[in-house]
């Protein structure tokens, strides 16, 4: 041993008893890397060389009975960089194995088409992403695969979809846009007596505030681009799981080519070494602010799982550690009303995502569904008077005095 080397580093790993900023700085990282560096190299590389036939050869028949570890012939297969990050992100959500994408949606839509066939089905909540509902109902229904649509949180609803062809059912926890918190454990019981796969987009939780494998849901899911990164700088994907699982959705990314490229990687890493700190103050400041809206008579009603007056507050206590960045609420008013109000704060930026550092504002209603009619937005629960706040780490007063002042513009 070197001098100046230090036996706790060469014998350094993380588990699972490790508190979650422990995790988030050093999960699934080698100590020391074989190069030395602090930081996570970035190998800037869209393919990878041989010495010779004979490395070649070896490469493929170690990759044919998976030996190859992180070694590979060509980016869309894989990269250094980001095989490390998807160990870090595995880590962090105490799952086996990870799976990084070029985006969310990549990996929504890589992952549901890994799991069902033709003539197959999937069961889907009712408040969930625009773009997942749109893939489920529009293009998988080109493709055979049926989708049912049940209310979030009626677990007797979603047990009456299942069919002898479901083979998945999809949710998020909490949800887009009213936050509702699906009972984990319940649905796990219904999947497990029908032998059906559980996929939980856990973005708006972030593995801070709720683990779903942990209550035995089979695939976890994020945007990466949000809570992840946070820093409103990339666009990533991950999924976790178990090893076999994430090798099968990882078999479809390498055919349909959604994969994350190396800089995005290390910019996700590097925002989830604050993931914990961030999340704390998000929780805390949505947590106030949720409490002062609820008091203005200006505001109509407010959606956060925090709240007594939120539908899931009790699951939402028993399952998850805190409560959330993102706060819906309903203006008073009509729909200029809302959109006044929006224009009138100062510190909230008028931006789609969530997620990130900087407080962030939207009207659904003109933002993610413009082109719908006031009669179809309502159709699908989204009212003229919603707004989506998500909390960044400002100072919790200067938000609240801030939506304050835009409130008694009203």
């Amino acid at each position: 041993m070197e001098p100046n080397s230090k036996a706790s580093d060469l014998e350094f790993r993380t588990t699972l008893d490790m508190g979650p900023s422990t995790m988030a700085v050093h999960g699934g990282e080698p100590r020391p890397r074989a190069d030395h560096s602090l930081t996570l190299p970035i190998l800037q590389s869209s393919t990878f060389t041989f010495e010779n036939t004979a490395d070649l050869r070896a490469f493929m028949e170690a990759r044919m009975w998976g030996l190859a570890g992180t070694r590979t012939e060509y980016g869309r297969y894989g990269n250094p960089t980001v095989t490390a990050v998807e160990e870090h992100v595995a880590a962090v959500e105490g799952g086996e194995a990870a799976v990084l994408f070029s985006s969310g949606m990549a990996a929504v839509t890589t992952t549901i088409l890994s799991l069902l066939a033709p003539g197959r089905r999937l069961v889907i909540t009712d408040d969930i992403y625009r773009r997942t509902r749109q893939f489920c109902l529009g293009f998988l229904q080109r493709l055979g695969i049926g989708c049912s649509v049940v209310a979030a949180g009626d677990l007797e609803a979603l047990e009456a979809a299942i069919t002898p062809a479901t083979g998945l059912i999809v949710s998020e926890s909490p949800t887009n846009p009213y936050l509702r918190v699906l009972d984990l454990e319940g649905l796990v019981d219904i999947a497990s007596r029908y032998k059906v796969k559980t996929l939980i987009d856990s973005t708006f939780a972030t593995p801070v505030n709720m683990q779903p494998l942990a209550f035995g849901i089979d695939l976890v899911l994020h945007s990466g681009t949000k809570y992840l990164g946070g820093h409103n700088d990339l666009l990533a994907g991950a999924l976790i799981g178990s090893a076999s699982l994430t090798a099968l959705v990882r078999q479809n990314l390498w055919v349909l080519g959604a994969v994350i490229d190396p800089h995005s990687a290390y910019l996700l890493q590097r925002g989830m070494k604050t993931l914990p700190l961030r999340v704390r103050q998000q929780n805390a400041s949505a947590q106030a602010i949720a409490e002062f809206l609820e008091t203005n008579p200006r505001v109509r009603r407010v959606w956060y799982p925090g709240l007594p007056s939120h539908p899931d507050h009790a699951v939402a206590r028993r399952l998850m550690k805190g409560f959330g960045g993102v706060i819906s609420l309903e203006i008073d008013g009509d729909l200029g009303a809302t959109s006044a109000f929006i224009d009138a704060v100062s510190i909230p930026l008028i931006a789609s995502s969530f997620g990130g550092v900087e407080t962030l504002i939207e009207q659904p209603a003109l933002m993610s569904y413009y082109e719908l009619s006031s009669e179809e937005r309502l159709a699908i629960g989204i009212k003229d008077n919603l707004v989506r706040l998500s909390v960044g780490v400002e100072d919790t007063q200067d938000l609240i005095a801030d939506l304050e002042r835009a409130l008694s513009t009203l």
